[in-house]
């Protein structure tokens, strides 16, 4: 079977690659269609073939300025003409940067979307506009039943597979008291419910690391609070991973699923999640940390505090964790979307 991934805007490069691996391991012919990532190096193929084509000035000349968006909406003609006319047994769009115009796609081939986002943040007041877009695609894949729900709500039916964890070199080599915020930095993260947590518990420490893709400034001066801003190298990634007794995702729902905390759990490290989007699924069902109300400081205060000072509790959600890093596999998720394929054939 001949499958094109397609992420234009590269905004999972590290997702794309083990989709693309495993989906080559499993027998599959796997082309990604992608462009330049701006921030850091990516993974090298394995298995698979990559053309990074799409937008190759605006993702080469700028980071994470607005002026390259006037030139990324011309480049995007591009992308919009390489998607509508790729052939291939399926074609499996992982991001549409621009919606308002990707609105018009028609595909010569199966077409499947992942919606990452479910509703991505910047059009998701536009439901008309996602309704219609999702609607292009043969089908549509989700990482939580949550998600699945949200969707339904739109009259989209989309298929389950979850997210699987990120292959991870951390060991265990925490101090008993050290949380960790991971991932690039992002209003909806939750980020001040963080800091606030680690000040309610005088014996915990915070590291936050990851790109800030908003003003840090009132946030810098927190006590017991370590930064390490930027994309992380695989090494440090792990180092990171290695000293963290809990990973804390305190986000607002903007998203289905967080990769972030997949990479904690590929790590073996369990964490404490508000209950939104499809962030508490896992940890329910491997008993991989704590899943308390959205919004509730006090709750995610408790939780926080019952898992570093009951060494029981804690030893229980590592074991959670470990279970979601043996079953949550690249491999059972390549199989997943096989067979979704197979049913375009």
């Amino acid at each position: 079977m001949r499958v094109l991934l397609a992420d234009p805007p590269a905004f999972t490069p590290w997702y794309d690659h083990q989709l693309a691996a495993s989906l080559s391991r499993a027998g599959a012919d796997v082309e990604l269609l992608t462009s330049h990532f701006r921030f850091g190096d990516v993974p090298p193929p394995d298995g698979y073939r990559v053309r990074r084509r799409f937008y190759p000035l605006s993702s080469r000349v700028f980071k994470r300025s607005r002026a390259r968006l006037p030139l990324k909406a011309v480049e995007h003609i591009g992308v919009f003409a390489a998607l509508a006319a790729a052939r291939a047994d399926v074609v499996h769009v992982q991001w549409l940067a621009l919606p308002q115009a990707d609105v018009h796609l028609r595909f010569r081939s199966p077409a499947v979307f992942t919606a990452h986002d479910l509703l991505p943040r910047r059009t998701a007041g536009k439901r008309d506009l996602w309704q219609q877009l999702l609607k292009r695609f043969d089908r549509v894949i989700v990482h939580s039943q949550r998600g699945r729900e949200t969707l339904a709500e739109l009259g989209v039916e989309a298929r389950v597979i979850p997210h699987p964890v990120y292959p991870s070199g951390a060991t265990r080599a925490d101090d008993g008291h050290t949380l960790l915020s991971l991932g690039v930095i992002r209003p909806y993260k939750g980020l001040p419910d963080a800091i606030e947590v680690t000040r309610r518990i005088p014996e915990a420490r915070l590291v936050v690391a990851g790109d800030p893709a908003m003003p840090l400034d009132e946030h810098l001066g927190a006590e017991r609070v370590e930064w390490q801003l930027g994309y992380l190298p695989q090494a440090e990634l792990d180092r990171r991973l290695s000293e963290a007794t809990l990973a804390v995702f305190p986000y607002r729902a903007e998203l289905d699923q967080s990769g972030a905390l997949l990479q904690a759990l590929g790590a073996g490290v369990p964490s404490v999640v508000y209950d939104v989007a499809g962030l508490g699924e896992p940890i329910r069902s491997f008993g991989a940390g704590a899943v308390v109300p959205a919004g509730d400081v006090d709750a995610f205060t408790a939780a926080v505090e019952r898992l570093l000072g009951d060494g029981d509790a804690l030893a229980q959600a590592r074991a959670g964790a470990d279970a979601a890093r043996r079953e949550l596999t690249w491999d059972a998720a390549a199989s997943a979307h096989l067979a979704l394929y197979e049913e375009l054939a």
